[in-house]
């Protein structure tokens, strides 16, 4: 399974903020956030490579990368020339994830989800154009499986993604103002058929993807809401192509388990109500 590493950068998951402000720039800042983009996604490259993709002299990116390695944001192929993610990075992240209100009020419920649907969970909140993956419990079987959390999958994509961009339209405008890639043949990545099928989404309160993200697998997901009762996340349980659609009772329980994170988030309602794309 192929997708990216969340990318540098902030998000709020108490609110809906989804686009890059205006901020001032700091030149040696920006470069080196530039090059952690680049080495997203478990991506090897030398300095060549980075200072082609930056379009700076590669003595400068020479010089970025030193002192990112020093504080260990970027390491250093054994033996070789060519650099990658860091490990501070992970350990960053993991104290971002434990700061977050809204993945520590879910764990025991997505648990439980899991439990009662032997399928994988994740919970997925807006992080610019696509949904990161802020905690994912593995079906609970003996198979082999790849630990999900951190990683940010496109929001069109996604029916994390699609529950997000039904519910917030200031988001939506973030997704869809830029081009939608394919990732499958089974892709929608026409923004008028997307658009089309928003409203229904609401209405259901949930949303699901067939094949779209990763050939073979498909999920289901539902919004989760806050104490403004805005949505600030969704939960999903994903499943094999070949077991979809899924039974009424893993909808029903998916259903439930976004209601009772919705509660203790302090929601008075569910669904959420639709944001404006201006709140």
């Amino acid at each position: 399974m192929s997708r990216s590493i969340v990318k540098p950068g902030s998000i709020d998951t108490g609110s809906t903020t989804h686009r890059k402000e205006a901020l001032p720039v700091i030149q040696a800042i920006d470069r080196a956030a530039k090059i952690l983009e680049l080495l997203q996604g478990a991506r090897h490259l030398g300095i060549t490579d980075l200072s082609a993709a930056l379009g700076l002299p590669p003595s400068t990116v020479h010089g970025i990368v030193k002192s990112l390695r020093a504080h260990g944001l970027v390491a250093k192929e054994r033996g070789g020339q060519r650099y990658m993610l860091g490990p501070t990075l992970l350990r960053l992240s993991n104290v971002y994830l434990d700061t977050l209100d809204v993945r520590a009020r879910a764990m025991r419920w997505t648990q439980e989800l899991a439990r009662r649907t032997d399928l994988s969970v994740r919970l997925g909140a807006p992080h610019f154009t696509d949904v990161l993956v802020i905690h994912h419990n593995l079906r609970p079987d003996d198979s082999q499986q790849m630990l999900e959390t951190g990683v940010a999958i496109p929001a069109h994509a996604s029916a994390m993604g699609k529950v997000l961009l039904a519910y917030d339209l200031g988001f939506q405008q973030s997704v869809f103002e830029q081009p939608l890639r394919s990732l499958t043949g089974d892709t929608v990545t026409d923004v008028a058929r997307l658009t089309l099928e928003l409203p229904s989404i609401a209405e259901r309160g949930m949303a699901g993807e067939f094949d779209e993200a990763v050939l073979g697998e498909s999920s289901i997901a539902a919004p989760v809401a806050d104490a403004s009762n805005d949505i600030v996340a969704a939960v999903a349980v994903v499943l094999p192509t070949s077991q979809a659609p899924a039974s009424d009772a893993i909808l029903n329980a998916l259903r439930e388990t976004a209601r009772n994170i919705s509660r203790e988030l302090g929601a008075t309602a569910w669904p959420p109500r639709i944001a404006p794309a201006d709140d």
